[in-house]
């Protein structure tokens, strides 16, 4: 859909009764409506990809994600050879009053971390804690570093 911008006449509009506060947020509203829309007219939110940090130890992979306001049943883990899955929704609570500004995020997530090395599927760990999510991939006994220690001869 297509909005006109053109005037029909060229005197500039009134501002009289306007409060400029009000118009910047109404644009802030709209904009952030664009930039979570999955395509223009579309007013379903798109997937979004969460903050996270991704720590290396010797012996594992520690992803930590920013959840804020997930419910355990509502985030899922998967790994794949060496790709990492965490899927699922922030729903939206149900409101008795009328919302005037949403800067906080709802619906579906999707994040996929592709591993440098292998990992070991039986051992990998995953919690939800104050709204971070924690998953601890341990790397397989043969992808470990190993110390060898150098004697003399």
């Amino acid at each position: 859909m297509a909005i006109s911008t053109r005037r029909t006449s060229e005197r500039p509009p009134s501002r009289q009764g306007r409060d400029p506060f009000d118009e910047l947020e109404a644009l802030h509203d709209r904009l952030g409506q664009l930039l979570h829309s999955g395509t223009p007219g579309d007013h379903a939110p798109a997937a979004w990809v969460p903050a996270i940090d991704v720590e290396e130890t010797d012996d594992a992979w520690i992803v930590e994600a920013d959840l804020p306001g997930v419910r355990k049943r509502d985030v899922h883990v998967e790994v794949r050879d060496d790709e990492l899955a965490i899927f699922g929704e922030i729903v939206e609570k149900e409101r008795q009053g009328i919302l005037r500004r949403r800067t906080r995020r709802v619906g579906e997530f999707d994040l996929h971390v592709t591993l440098p090395g292998g990992v070991d599927p039986d051992r990998i760990d995953a919690s939800l804690d104050s709204g971070v999510l924690t998953v601890r991939i341990p790397k397989p006994r043969h992808a470990r570093p190993r110390r060898i220690e150098v004697g003399q001869r």
